[in-house]
């Protein structure tokens, strides 16, 4: 039934699209293009979707230990069937789900994440079978305080686990990069409210808005990129992030880009691997195969890859093996509508 809807609504979101967006039409390539803007709205988040999956069988694993990638094929650490997914994917559906019933909702949000790792709510198996410390610490501070920000700011809690979950923000201010950016970062702050990890989403989020626009791939990878000119003039990034903001991604090649949980290092890896390939496939490979935090790596590079590439440019065979792909597809089609505005 959620498969036969999102494809009806697919058929329609089109004819509303165009209409919605108030994007400048000299920095954007939206005039006539609605169906592009959906393949890449799709395009991100299974981007998300599909580069989780495809760091499940070597997610910590150290680099050069393991035969590397090359298709879908679950096992791992947590024993995951072919196309089953990770915390990545199952916080990005809540999120998604929070913003499309009750717009920008911190608290909501973090009702959401703790019914994941309580009930299982989302997860592919029904149960939370991976949660990062951070995203634990800061679900315990909500169970008592059920304050929006509860994410910790201790000097070990720059992880990845908001990066991880982001496009759904970005996706659901697509008609607005300002709002895309600055509440990224505000996304950040219910589970991770390091600095760091903070303006790694208020970047990337600026990243993925740009890709959903149109920007080349030169441009969204020029240093310190913003689709909103001169933000990061005024809006200054931190000094790790604004490296690679700046481009540390392009000079570098592992053992120094390397797929770990710091958020420095993990958005490092993930932009490495979009700059490396040209394809959403060659990326994804490079990005899993540096081993370590593999599927969170993966899913990283999965959201901007996926909005640049499009739905379309990611294997066919790769989308049909991802589990309950009916609830990816049914929570990306709300989210869709929501952003847009149409009923």
């Amino acid at each position: 039934m959620m498969k036969k809807t999102f494809q009806e609504d697919e058929k329609t979101l089109n004819k509303s699209i165009t209409s919605s967006l108030n994007y400048p039409t000299q920095t954007a390539a939206f005039d006539n293009e609605s169906s592009e803007v959906v393949n890449r709205f799709q395009g991100a988040m299974l981007g998300l979707a599909v580069g989780d999956c495809m760091g499940v069988p070597v997610e910590f694993k150290s680099p050069n230990t393991f035969e590397p990638v090359s298709d879908m094929i679950g096992g791992g650490s947590f024993d995951l069937k072919v196309g089953e997914w990770t915390d990545d994917t199952s916080t990005a559906l809540c999120l998604a789900e929070s913003l499309a019933e009750k717009g920008f909702n911190p608290v909501d949000q973090l009702e959401r994440y703790l019914k994941w790792y309580r009930e299982g709510y989302m997860s592919v198996t029904d149960v939370c079978f991976d949660i990062g410390n951070t995203t634990r610490e800061a679900l315990y501070r909500f169970e008592k305080s059920h304050e929006p920000y509860c994410g910790p700011k201790s000097e070990r809690s720059a992880g990845n686990g908001s990066l991880m979950r982001l496009a759904p923000v970005p996706l659901f201010y697509i008609s607005d990069p300002l709002l895309a950016i600055e509440k990224s970062g505000e996304s950040s702050k219910t589970t991770h409210g390091h600095p760091l990890a903070v303006d790694a989403c208020r970047y990337f989020g600026g990243l993925i808005a740009g890709a959903l626009m149109g920007c080349s791939k030169a441009e969204l990878l020029s240093p310190k990129f913003s689709p909103v000119p001169g933000y990061w003039d005024e809006n200054q990034l931190k000094r790790e992030i604004d490296e690679v903001a700046s481009g540390s991604f392009k000079v570098k090649n592992p053992p120094e880009i390397a797929g770990r949980g710091y958020v420095v290092k993990c958005l490092e890896a993930a932009l490495w691997a979009f700059y490396k390939s040209s394809s959403f496939k060659e990326g994804c490979l490079m990005a899993v195969n540096l081993g370590d935090d593999a599927d969170t790596t993966g899913a990283v590079y999965g959201q901007i890859a996926g909005a640049y590439y499009g739905k379309n440019g990611i294997p066919e065979n790769w989308i049909s093996k991802l589990s309950k792909l009916d609830l990816i597809q049914f929570t990306m089609c709300n989210l869709l509508k929501k952003s847009m505005n149409i009923p």
